[in-house]
């Protein structure tokens, strides 16, 4: 019983495979089929059907490198050129203080001097219409005032030339106890490094006795030593030079006011003279009184001009870049006493490579950004300016391998309004600009 049951399921199973072989072609063959039939239909649909490509749109702008200036550039403000040596007598603005048009920003040292001449010049004039009073009174005892007023007026000129040649000669005796104490300064800097080499050298011969350095180690030393001598010499050389100068100067000034003091002493004598023996007035006279007159007028004006130069103002309002001379210090002729600008209002001045400067117009928006992260974000402004002269490039890539010799034009960018407060403190910082077209 137990073998037929068996011999049965094996005929059963044999069946099933028999069936099963089949049925996986027949399944093989319709899901073969489905994806022929899947990859037909797929490509017969219509074009717009399939996914749509996507196209990134590009915004088409010129780019350029950049400096950021206040509107009209940062200017150096100096004393005129004619003065020369000027230093400063006192300073009356500190960096970032802003300022409105005709403010003073510096006091030349010579201003004291100058408005003694001032006072000089307003003095004679009180003095020669004081004559010229005299003369129209037309008795000879106005003439005698007049004299007497004309004495007056040389005497004060004598007061005024004293105290100008005092002033002056004070001022080179100053300086020359300032020079004084910087070259002393100087010399027992380079005496103190001679002692120093000398004791090095010792020590070095010591050593060099022993064998542990070289003979080339050694004279190495005993250069240091002749060097360190010949500064000691230089300096003393340039001490005794800036002495003999600057005395030289002093007993100039001291001559030049002895002199000064004896001409006027003359014609204060001549005019004492002179006052004994007037005669009647005349027309003439009344004529060079008003000559007088008229003379020191014009001198008023001129040493009223001559202290106009002495006092460094703003020429319009503006704000305090950065200060270049201090009190004591000599004005440079490159850097100016400060520099200033209008910060109120920053422009960004983009150089534009010659084959793109056809593309950009006025009033075209631009984007700058800092290239140093010196301000985050972007700044907008609008095309004010379009330069008429094609220049080399200033303001250089950090690419290594970029044109240095690039031709360029200046688009002058001016900033919005509400982004120029962002960039006030960043004059000369470089940016990165892009003109949108």
């Amino acid at each position: 019983m137990s073998k037929e049951t068996n011999f049965d399921k094996f005929w059963e199973l044999a069946a099933k495979k028999k069936l099963l072989i089949p049925l996986s072609l027949l399944g093989l063959l319709i899901t073969m089929v489905g994806i022929v039939y899947t990859v037909n239909k797929i490509n017969q649909q219509p074009a717009e059907t399939s996914p749509p490509v996507t196209s990134t749109s590009t915004i088409k702008a010129v780019t350029a490198l950049g400096r950021i200036e206040p509107y009209g550039e940062a200017i150096q403000l100096s004393p005129p050129p004619d003065i020369g040596g000027t230093r400063i007598g006192k300073l009356l603005v500190k960096e970032g203080d802003w300022l409105a048009k005709d403010q003073t920003i510096a006091i030349l040292d010579n201003y004291d001097r100058t408005l003694a001449d001032v006072e000089l010049a307003q003095q004679e004039i009180k003095v020669a219409q004081a004559n010229l009073a005299v003369v129209k009174a037309g008795a000879k005892t106005g003439e005698i005032k007049a004299q007497a007023a004309a004495i007056a007026r040389l005497k004060a000129q004598l007061n005024g030339e004293i105290a100008a040649n005092k002033a002056e000669i004070a001022r080179l005796e100053a300086q020359l106890f300032t020079e004084t104490a910087e070259r002393e300064a100087t010399i027992s800097r380079w005496q103190a490094e001679l002692r120093n080499a000398e004791r090095e050298f010792q020590r070095y011969q010591k050593l060099a006795q022993e064998g542990v350095i070289s003979e080339s180690e050694l004279d190495s030393r005993s250069l240091s030593v002749e060097t360190a001598k010949e500064r000691v010499t230089e300096a003393q050389a340039t001490y005794n030079k800036t002495l003999t100068t600057l005395r030289e100067e002093i007993n100039q000034a001291k001559a030049v006011d002895i002199q000064e003091i004896n001409t006027l002493q003359k014609q204060i004598t001549e005019a004492t003279a002179t006052l004994e023996r007037i005669a009647e007035v005349r027309d003439v006279d009344v004529e060079v009184a008003q000559a007088e007159v008229g003379r020191s007028i014009a001198k008023l004006r001129q040493a009223e001009e001559s202290l106009k130069l002495t006092q460094v103002k703003a020429p319009t309002d503006g704000q305090i870049i950065k200060i270049n001379a201090y009190p004591g210090e000599l004005v440079s002729e490159d850097k100016g006493v400060v520099e200033f600008g209008r910060t109120n209002q920053m422009v960004v001045v983009a150089e534009v490579y010659e084959s793109d400067i056809s593309k950009v117009r006025l009033g075209q928006q631009a984007i700058i950004t800092s290239e140093s992260g010196a301000f985050e974000g972007e700044v907008r402004g609008v095309v004010s300016h379009i330069g008429l002269y094609i220049g080399k490039q200033d303001v250089l890539d950090t690419d290594p391998a970029a044109d240095v010799d690039s031709r360029v034009v200046e688009v002058e960018i001016k900033v919005n309004q509400d982004d120029s407060d962002r960039v006030a403190h960043l004059t000369n910082s470089k940016a990165i600009v892009k003109i949108m077209l």
